[in-house]
């Protein structure tokens, strides 16, 4: 995503870029969960191979990650003296934000209508919600 388009006198403040350890991290722990409850329904079908679950599964995940990668890392947000601006044409204004909470390593922003978007993959989500929420 390029550069937000600004309002007149409108300035960023901060910019929310994804961290590629926290993506992996994340996409690591997904591998291992998902290939877990893989492996424990083949186990639990009788499969005799259950081993094969967990393998394709975090194949799968890796591919798919590797795919990926570069458009989820590429996503910024940032935040202004007016609005959070988001990828895809999201822009919320600061009144319109209800919280800001770390969830799952991203933060969750819910806006005042019931609207929910995800900053993803976070170095710190904790600290960026909280810098979120202390616009508001």
């Amino acid at each position: 995503m390029n550069a937000p388009v600004l309002s007149e006198g409108e300035s960023v403040n901060v910019t929310f870029t994804p961290d590629r350890g926290a993506y992996w991290r994340a996409h690591v722990i997904m591998a291992v969960a998902l290939g877990a409850a893989v492996g424990l329904f083949l186990l639990w079908q009788g499969n005799p191979y259950p081993v094969m679950g967990p393998i394709g599964a975090a194949l799968a995940i890796a591919v798919r990650a590797g795919y990926v990668a570069s458009e989820a890392l590429s996503d910024l947000w940032y935040l202004t003296d007016r609005r959070l601006i988001g990828p895809r044409g999201i822009s919320l204004p600061r009144a319109q934000i209800r919280s800001a909470r770390p969830f799952l390593g991203s933060v969750q922003v819910t806006t005042t209508t019931g609207d929910r978007h995800l900053i993803k993959y976070l170095a710190d989500p904790a600290a960026d919600a909280a810098r979120i929420a202390a616009a508001r």
